[in-house]
């Protein structure tokens, strides 16, 4: 028996988050913000982040003063000395997904590290949100966040650079993760409210959220009443509801959007270049799924990303997708743009133009960077038939020269030189060189968010 589970949430959980850190709900303009800001070129003017910086810049500043930042940049123009209630996402229209920009954020990697302990990687985001572009005028930027359920290996913990701690691992019907979220706070402000916070901050910020999770069965642990685990088995009808049910969970808190990893193999298709462990759903065990996520959640305009989901538009069209990625690269602007007009008459599911994926092991410089998302932003004919594009932490704020994108997935470690939190953050990122890389990406999304 299907069951519909909403929460309904009158409380203000920007302001309760606030005062769960001991902080005032009055806000003042953040001046380090005002002299940091970019802008939109043209008639989007008011559309504004900050950029020429260091993420570590960003993530010392205390959450006061990144709610503050938040506020600064209003694109209303309007600055709210208490921060609004009952903030909604951009719309876009039911079918946005078709056409965003999906920025990846580890916010694993980001969380506060301390000793061989890891958490609030939420507070983290909510510290990064500055400086994520916001939507354009025809399109939604969407901020995807890599781990929010717990890890089945040394989930709450960071290890040694070479020890797996993969995120590809997951458990279900239990709390959230001890990376993601402050469980500290929890007498002040639930894990759920956490979550909440961060997406009505970044639905403030005019972008759209959502968060990576997986298909494969022997990567999905169901924790039972008496504490012990089983593997998920999709022949099991209880498991399938649990899984739609945990992720209907995430959407009512807040969240625009699912990435759902392997789902190219979804009904066992493709399987000679599968990499997942485990048997994945059938093809209409998927349609199911994704059906009862957006009747359950009373959500029709979510936007389901299936990896790698390119080729036969119509079977993950009809799937219940908006969105695949890893189509195309955009090292060629033409043969972007020409796939931009053979789609322009699908309206709600087109793959999309990599700037780099979660498998990314390094190679790309940095020019080759900026001109991939040079493609994403500017290969149509027209703005209204847009591709999608996918991005990572890397694409935005590059990561020190002897890490990657996957190795960040599959492992944990504190880059800290003297064991502090803020060590780890100026160490995580490039410096000097990724500052002026974040000041070009800028000047890339200045001029493309009056389209």
């Amino acid at each position: 028996m299907s069951v519909s589970i909403i929460y309904i949430m009158n409380i203000n959980c920007v302001n309760k988050l606030l005062k769960a850190v001991d902080e005032g709900t009055f806000l003042r303009k953040d001046t380090w913000t005002i002299n940091r800001t970019y802008h939109s070129i043209g008639c989007a003017f008011s559309k504004k982040w900050v950029a020429d910086i260091l993420p570590s810049e960003l993530l010392v500043r205390s959450i006061k003063q990144s709610v503050e930042a938040i506020a600064t940049l209003s694109e209303g123009e309007i600055f709210y000395e208490h921060f609004p209630d009952n903030i909604q996402t951009p719309n876009y229209g039911d079918n946005w997904g078709r056409f965003a920009n999906y920025i990846e954020l580890n916010d694993r990697a980001i969380a506060y590290m301390y000793n061989n302990r890891s958490c609030c990687g939420i507070l983290g985001c909510i510290k990064l949100l500055p400086a994520i572009p916001p939507s354009a005028r025809s399109w939604a930027n969407c901020l995807i966040i890599s781990q929010i359920f717990p890890n089945i290996y040394g989930d709450g913990y960071n290890k040694d650079i070479h020890e797996e701690n993969s995120i590809y691992g997951i458990k279900l019907n239990t709390h959230y993760s001890e990376n993601i979220v402050s469980y500290g706070l929890v007498p002040k402000i639930t894990a759920q409210e956490q979550i909440q916070a961060f997406n009505d901050l970044s639905h403030f910020r005019g972008i759209k959220t959502g968060f990576r999770t997986v298909l494969s069965a022997d990567q999905i642990k169901i924790v039972l009443k008496n504490g012990n685990e089983t593997t998920l088995d999709w022949h099991n009808s209880n498991h399938t509801e649990l899984y739609i049910n945990e992720h209907v969970k995430l959407i009512n808190l807040g969240f625009d959007c699912i990435f759902f990893d392997s789902a190219k193999h979804v009904g066992g298709y493709e399987m000679h270049h599968y990499e997942g462990v485990g048997n994945i759903p059938s093809y209409e065990q998927m349609q199911y799924i994704l059906h009862e996520i957006r009747k359950r959640s009373h959500k029709g305009n979510l936007s389901f990303i299936g990896e790698k989901c390119f080729g036969d538009h119509q079977r993950y069209q009809q799937m219940g997708l908006n969105a695949g990625s890893d189509c195309i690269t955009g090292d060629d602007f033409f043969a972007v743009k020409a796939l931009s007009d053979d789609f322009k008459y699908s309206r709600i599911y087109a793959p999309g133009v990599e700037i780099e994926n979660d498998n990314y092991y390094g190679g790309i410089t940095y020019e080759q960077r900026l001109h991939r998302i040079n493609t994403a932003l500017f290969a149509f004919t027209y703005a209204s038939d847009k591709l999608p594009s996918f991005m990572q932490t890397n694409d935005i704020f590059p990561l020190r020269y002897d890490s990657n994108t996957h190795h960040i997935m599959m492992a944990n470690p504190s880059y800290s030189e003297d064991g502090s939190i803020e060590s780890h953050w100026e160490n995580l990122f490039a410096k000097d060189d990724g500052r002026f890389y974040n000041h070009k990406v800028a000047e890339l999304f200045a001029h493309a968010l009056c389209l």
